[in-house]
């Protein structure tokens, strides 16, 4: 399919929805001319709102393409992950909001500094952007990958101009132009996956229940092994990476932390994340069931499952031809897992009614822009706050503020934008987020804990606890390739145990520590 086969109802779904997104941003161009209306809207929005973008930022082109990836190519297990969140929100609710609206400052790290020193609000400012860095890369490659095999158009080319549309908009209109947009592309979305599951299960040769059927059969809803094994990804591993990556989220993530002020009142924020984490369990669910049944269709009908395959293998080897000899044999060595993200796509592309195709493709759009507008002004506003006005110029007025501001958000938006260029040739786009993810957020939380429950943790404390934690993250990440006589120093966990493994690291190292040299002086 190629923009020129669109219908005219497409491409006019396509053309409003580009409006709507840019207009956005024009159209609240005036509440964000301070730095307080650009950062955090004046702290003047209805938690609804609020609780809709924090539901956005949980989308992404990662819940939309990667899901039923991951889904199709083996179970529900990552689903699990979502069954964490009424913990987390529970946590975040009780704790974090209320220190945040009340005690802490615009940026999420400014208390670290007060409570360990400089160090520590720089090195949670390091980890935090790499974070975003990884996630904006993913989310933008992500929706790229949705869009060639929705559109025909070169990866490259819908990097780019992704890249371009959500830097333009996110500039223009500051955080308010994002929530607002978040609550609209988070419908769209929802309503996008909504019509895949219709289409899919009325696709199936003898109906619903077949698809049910086949891909229980084939254990797609299992959840995980329920054994006590840390070295897969069972039910327990995943369950507890969840409760940490998304005690991470609403515990010392800008995006979240910058949520908590722009909410009109404390009950506001506080309603803001049991909006967002409730909402989302069920759409996440929706996608792992899009890739169950995809699953289901594909047993269902070779012939879509083959045109999958040989599309795969001609990306992989363009100088085959498609309906060789050597194609096909290819074709028949993939795995499930190997071509799992790229099925959706092939669907929509392939099998959806005349007309509906314009709203898909805007769905996937959304998906990556609600994700990617929030990281970009996150970002420039931790640029602000914790390194311009701590470092460069304490003193900076607020026009320069703003300038600064504007200017972080473009190059941000051309960093992520690059490292979606270079991650073209990722086979899972959901491994590789939660694998980035777990490295570079696993220290923040442990620190964040260690000061905000330890009244006895120092600054010589927490300085060896993150020492510990960081060295323990970097052999837990890259010791799964030693080889020979090195095997022996192979970490024996499953990736997801990362960002756990970190987080109690710095955590209990750093309250023993503390003990060690002595007491917190009040």
């Amino acid at each position: 399919m190629i923009l020129a086969a669109l219908r005219t109802p497409d491409i006019v779904v396509l053309f409003v929805y580009f409006a709507l997104l840019i207009g956005a941003g024009f159209y609240f161009r005036k509440g964000s001319g301070t730095v307080e209306g650009f950062t955090v809207a004046n702290r003047s929005l209805p938690g609804w709102v609020v609780g809709f973008s924090v539901f956005g930022t949980y989308l992404s082109s990662n819940t939309f393409i990667g899901v039923p990836g991951k889904a199709y190519g083996s179970n529900w297990n990552g689903f699990v992950f979502s069954l964490s969140l009424p913990i987390a929100a529970f946590i975040a609710v009780k704790w974090f909001v209320p220190f945040y609206r009340q005690h802490a400052g615009l940026s999420a790290y400014e208390h670290l500094e007060t409570r360990f020193g400089a160090w520590a609000r720089v090195y949670a400012v390091v980890c935090y952007l790499l974070t975003q860095v990884s996630r904006v890369g993913t989310i933008m490659f992500g929706v790229a990958v949705g869009l060639h095999a929705l559109t025909g158009w070169d990866i490259t080319t819908i990097i780019v101009a992704s890249g371009f549309a959500v830097t333009l908009y996110t500039l223009m209109g500051g955080i308010e132009a994002v929530i607002w947009t978040d609550a609209i592309q988070s419908v769209v979305l929802t309503v996008g996956a909504a019509v895949v599951v219709v289409l899919v299960l009325t696709g199936m040769p003898e109906g619903a229940g077949q698809a049910i059927r086949l891909a229980d059969d084939a254990g797609k809803f299992s959840l995980g092994d329920f054994g006590p094994s840390l070295a897969t990804s069972t039910f327990w591993v995943m369950l507890v990476y969840g409760i940490v990556m998304n005690l991470t989220n609403f515990g010392i993530d800008q995006n979240f932390v910058q949520r908590y002020h722009a909410a009109e009142s404390d009950k506001a924020a506080g309603r803001s994340v049991w909006f967002g984490s409730l909402v989302y369990i069920p759409v996440a669910l929706m996608f792992f069931f899009i890739g169950s049944i995809l699953f289901s269709y594909g047993e269902a009908n070779p012939e879509f499952l083959a045109e999958v395959k040989l599309e795969m293998v001609a990306v992989d080897s363009p100088g085959l031809a498609k309906g060789s000899a050597e194609a096909m044999r290819l074709a028949g060595e993939l795995q499930p897992s190997d071509y799992g993200d790229k099925v959706l796509p092939h669907f929509i592309a392939n099998k959806i009614p005349a007309g509906l195709a314009g709203l898909l493709i805007a769905a996937l759009f959304a998906a990556a822009m609600s994700s990617i507008d929030t990281s970009l002004n996150s970002s420039a506003t931790i640029a602000l706050q914790d390194f311009y006005r701590r470092w460069v110029r304490p003193d900076a007025d607020e026009a320069q503020s703003l300038r600064f501001l504007r200017v972080m958000t473009v190059i941000w938006g051309g960093i992520g934008t690059g490292v979606a260029l270079a991650m073209m040739g990722v086979e899972s786009i959901l491994d590789a987020w939660w694998k980035l993810s777990g490295v570079f957020a696993g220290g923040m939380l442990g620190l964040f804990l260690l000061g905000f429950i330890s009244r006895r943790a120092n600054n010589v404390g927490a300085a060896t606890g993150a020492t510990v934690g960081l060295l323990v993250i970097l052999w837990l990440t890259f010791s799964t390739g030693l080889t020979g006589d090195l095997a022996w120093l192979q970490s024996p966990f499953h990736a997801h145990m990362i960002s756990v493994i970190g987080t109690l690291s710095i955590f209990l190292i750093g309250l023993v520590a503390s003990q060690i040299f002595g007491r917190k002086s009040d």
